[in-house]
């Protein structure tokens, strides 16, 4: 008999089983069963496993892990992304801190990309050394980095092929800029912040000596003022934005400003006039009406300045300093920080007499995730990929069901995105990623080609000087090509290799909804085009891992928690240097340190990898944000605690006996527990089809805990502690078979401690290797039917008991101690399952003796099962008048509540809300049945 530890301790057998499991190769894709893939969400080659990660992928493992067991080729296809601009900001940190003077710059391009890789190799693969603690059964055999060759050939076909087909093109546009990091960033890479600032007011001198009579009224359209004005008012959160206006904008239908279409102002402090133009865009109620159109440094004003072919008048450098090329700015303010030109420029309105006054505002402030610093829109050369026609049919695909979404709300998310979208910018002016294939000559024309030796054939260029693009393309555009780039496309050879017809589509994308439009919509749209397929039939959409609060996790807050605190434990002076270092506003080290003290006054105790999964299968329902809480993750490491001391005892039972087959089972104890076992399957079936973990993390953690450990290891005790041979023979094979088929069911959510714990099992039914390998259980195996009637039973023996030992809780009697039980009442079937359980009645709680009963029974303990009315006589059990006094306290506490509860609802009004008079009805009925309970039990003792 193989033994076990006495207590669970998953520090002792984790790392070790998935050491060997990966050794043995079970990850990689096996079998000619049907094709099952999942496609990992490259995570930054920069980061670390964070409570996103460990959710995410928490689930891709249990989908997996789930069909392998099926007999599926499963392939879950591992990868990291590049990450540009963390890379970047990564590397040139280090060498600031080696101190040897060396910079990005002071390296060049070619010497920074070497220390970029070394970089690479050395640390850059923590985060999926830190995937193989959670568990992720990847094939990591085919983990593929966005920069490998194989990647890198794709994505450099993918670009040429793209421009061919005359869906990319270069051209200048108005882009998220970070002045700091001095590139194009993504939406997603703008964190908008609201934060305090100011709105001012500024006047625009009229042009050409015009004025008008300027009318306000008030809410009720009463006239508060009339004056005549030879200005207009603007009011603005960026006056230094004002040195690039081209207009000044009215509603068409505002009538205090009728006269003045297509009047000039004149731009205060430069002496350029603009024109006064008209748009549907202007909101009539807010400020003055009027709005300054800086079409270079404002993405709704560029959107105006496209409409009315106004001038783009970028103002700004690429490090956010006013030009000094524009001859119209003046002198004062050209080579200044665009914050300090705000100042001079109020300055010199107010001594002009142009500035009519400064309001606090609060305003959102967008800003580089990685920088920190405020974006600038940007006017600049960039590559651009047209979406007009891709995103109608990503949509057309997602409408017609070849892409599916769960939940599929999310649908309209994806339709909001597409049916708005804009030209998708992929250039970035970085050099860490994947180099733009275009050439330009000395005239400034473009050539697009795989490589330079076949751009000047392609063109007949021979020797003419060319120099490639020094941009690269976004990690957004290589992710867009993950789910082709990682099977080998375009090369066929490669493609057959890695067994692209299988791999493509995949089964499902398992993801967050942020970026359903950054990622998942792209990769639609991109795949589709360049290989004429979908990259996955389902995208189902998590919600975002919060803190037990509801509050986002982040450095800031100093809320975070990291999964492998969670799994291997973390002293507290280790976790609150951990979360006050580092941040972006060091005088906030003191309260988290303080919050983080209190929350985990003894930081926090290693749960295991299991118990850490568990909690994040049962928190995910669908598509919700998840409250995580460590009081969960403790309550399944007791789960997991007990899983392991069920097996402990089923071990100690079965001794050396080995099965072969399905039981056959002798007791009704055994049907039930089949049957139970049966619908649990079924029912674990639905939910990994409808991917509601959350239910099936319920359904599993119930069968588990009650139906197994709390019932069926007890209903087993007197077959295996009795005279049949027979009986407990097979109630041994069934206990093994019942935990063997559990741990098998349980697998994928928890696959460490039941890799443990199977091997200790499985001998015992003639079976090796390992569980992941195994079959997943099915329904199906039993005839449940046949069992229907054992399994009521059972059910009214777990009730006989319950209420037994109810009873005996409540009077304090030692577990051990025999007692007597009076039955009174019940029907032909009720006695009936009496002689078929008496037995085991008597030997679950202890009885020395069950008696019927006439009449009115003696001082007793009383409890109803059904029709059956069952008594504990107190003589010899307890103090009779100790219990007199007790009950006579709870009747008086009970019927002061029922009192309260009764003039509660003589004192409502019409009122008070119907759920209100409802909810206190409840209470009196509820109040009134315990009483008239305690009221009976305590005449018995009279």
């Amino acid at each position: 008999m193989t033994t076990l530890a006495p207590g669970y301790d998953p520090k002792s057998f984790e790392s070790r089983l998935y050491a060997q499991w990966e050794a043995s190769g079970a990850f990689a894709p096996q079998g000619d069963g049907p094709a099952y893939t999942i496609l990992l969400p490259p995570p930054n080659v920069t980061g670390t496993l964070h409570m996103g990660h460990a959710f995410q992928h928490t689930l891709q493992d249990a989908l997996i892990r789930y069909h392998r067991m099926r007999g599926y080729r499963t392939l879950w296809q591992m990868g990291t992304d590049h990450a540009g601009i963390a890379t970047e900001m990564v590397v040139s940190r280090n060498l600031a801190i080696e101190g040897k003077g060396e910079t990005r710059d002071t390296l060049g391009r070619d010497a920074f990309i070497e220390k970029v890789w070394a970089w690479k190799q050395q640390s850059g693969d923590t985060i999926e050394r830190q995937m193989r603690r959670l568990g992720a059964s990847g094939d990591w055999s085919r983990s593929v980095f966005t920069m490998d060759p194989m990647a890198s050939d794709a994505i450099v076909e993918a670009f040429v092929r793209l421009h061919g087909q005359g869906l990319v093109y270069r051209g200048q546009r108005l882009v998220n800029w970070d002045p700091v990091l001095k590139t194009a960033i993504s939406d997603l890479e703008v964190a908008s912040e609201e934060e305090n600032g100011h709105m001012w007011s500024l006047r625009y001198p009229l042009a050409d000596g015009a004025s008008y009579e300027h009318v306000e009224t008030d809410a009720d359209g009463n006239e508060v003022l009339r004056e005549t004005r030879d200005y207009l008012v603007v009011a603005t959160t960026r006056p230094e934005t004002m040195l690039g206006d081209t207009a000044a904008m009215v509603h068409p239908e505002d009538p205090r400003y009728s006269g003045l279409h297509g009047k000039f102002v004149q731009l205060p402090l430069t002496g350029r006039r603009i024109p006064v133009v008209t748009d549907d865009y202007v909101d009539r109620d807010f400020g003055t009406g009027v709005v300054k159109v800086t079409p270079a440094h404002d993405f709704n004003d560029y959107a105006v300045g496209q409409r009315h072919a106004l001038p783009m008048i970028n103002i700004f450098t690429d490090d956010a300093k006013v030009v000094s090329s524009r001859d119209d700015i003046p002198a004062a303010y050209r080579g200044l920080d665009r914050f300090d030109a705000r100042k001079l420029i109020v300055a010199d309105l107010e001594a002009a007499g142009l500035l009519v006054e400064i309001k606090p505002h609060r305003l959102q402030v967008p800003r580089g995730d990685r920088s920190g610093q405020v974006i600038e829109p940007f006017l600049t050369d960039q590559w651009f990929v047209k979406m007009d026609t891709l995103a109608k049919r990503g949509l057309d695909l997602v409408e017609s069901g070849e892409v599916k979404f769960v939940p599929p709300n999310w649908i309209n998310t994806y339709r909001h995105w597409l049916e708005n979208i804009q030209d998708w910018t992929i250039s970035r002016q970085l050099w860490w990623g994947h180099r733009i294939p275009a050439w330009f000559d000395d005239a400034g024309n473009i050539y697009v080609g795989r490589n330079e030796t076949e751009v000047r054939a392609t063109h007949g260029l021979g020797d003419a000087p060319l120099r490639q693009d020094p941009d690269v393309l976004e990690t957004w555009f290589s992710s867009a090509m993950f789910p082709f780039s990682t099977q080998g496309w375009p090369n066929e050879d490669r493609m057959g290799k890695l067994g692209f017809d299988v791999a493509l589509p995949t089964s499902v994308l398992v993801t967050g909804f942020d970026i359903i439009f950054f990622w998942v919509a792209r990769m639609i749209m991109m795949t589709d085009q360049l290989v004429g397929q979908v990259p996955f039939r389902d995208v189902y959409i998590t919600g975002l891992v919060r803190d037990k609060d509801g509050q986002k996790m982040s450095k800031s807050k100093g809320n975070i928690l990291d999964p492998l605190d969670i799994i291997d434990g973390i002293d507290i002076d280790t976790l609150v240097a951990k979360r006050t270092t580092g941040l972006m506003k060091p005088t906030d080290a003191p309260k988290i340190e303080k919050a983080t003290r209190k929350e985990f006054p003894d930081g926090i105790p290693a749960f295991g990898a299991d118990a850490l999964r568990f909690t994040m299968a049962a928190l995910a329902g669908p598509g919700r944000d998840i409250k995580f809480d460590l009081q969960r993750a403790e309550g399944y490491k007791n789960f997991c605690n007990k899983l392991w001391n069920a097996t402990r005892f089923a071990l100690m039972n079965v001794g050396d006996a080995s099965f072969e087959g399905a039981p056959a089972p002798v007791t009704d104890a055994e049907k039930w527990i089949l049957a139970q076992l049966d619908r649990t399957c079924a029912e674990a079936a639905g939910h990994f089809a409808s991917y509601r973990f959350d239910l099936l993390a319920q359904c599993l953690y119930e069968f588990t805990w009650n139906q197994v450990c709390d019932w069926f290891l007890e209903l087993a005790k007197p077959a295996l502690n009795g005279d049949d041979a027979g009986a407990a023979a097979s109630t041994r094979h069934t206990l093994a078979h019942v935990l063997e088929a559990l741990l098998r069911m349980l697998h994928p959510l928890v696959p460490f401690v039941t890799e443990e714990l199977w091997q200790a099992v499985a001998p015992t039914l003639g079976k090796s290797g390992s569980i992941m390998l195994q079959a997943y259980p099915r329904a199906g195996e039993v005839e449940a039917a046949e069992y229907a009637q054992a399994e009521a039973d059972i059910e009214w023996l777990k009730a006989m008991v319950s209420a037994i030992r109810r009873i005996r809780s409540e009077l304090g009697v030692s577990p051990a101690r025999q007692v007597s039980l009076l039955l009174r009442g019940g029907g032909e079937a009720e006695c009936a399952r009496l002689g078929r359980l008496e037995a085991q009645l008597r030997f679950l709680c202890k009885l020395e003796r069950i008696d019927t009963l006439a009449g009115e029974p003696p001082a007793a303990a009383p409890a109803v099962v059904g029709e059956l009315q069952l008594f504990v006589p107190l003589e010899g059990l307890v103090d009779l008048d100790a219990e007199r006094v007790r009950l006579d306290k709870d009747i008086a506490r009970v019927a002061a509540e029922k009192d309260k509860s009764e003039a509660k609802l003589a004192r409502f009004g019409a009122g008070v809300p119907a759920a209100v008079i409802e909810q206190e009805r409840a209470r009196l009925a509820e109040w009134s049945a315990k009483l008239d309970a305690l009221t009976t039990q305590r005449t018995r003792l009279d």
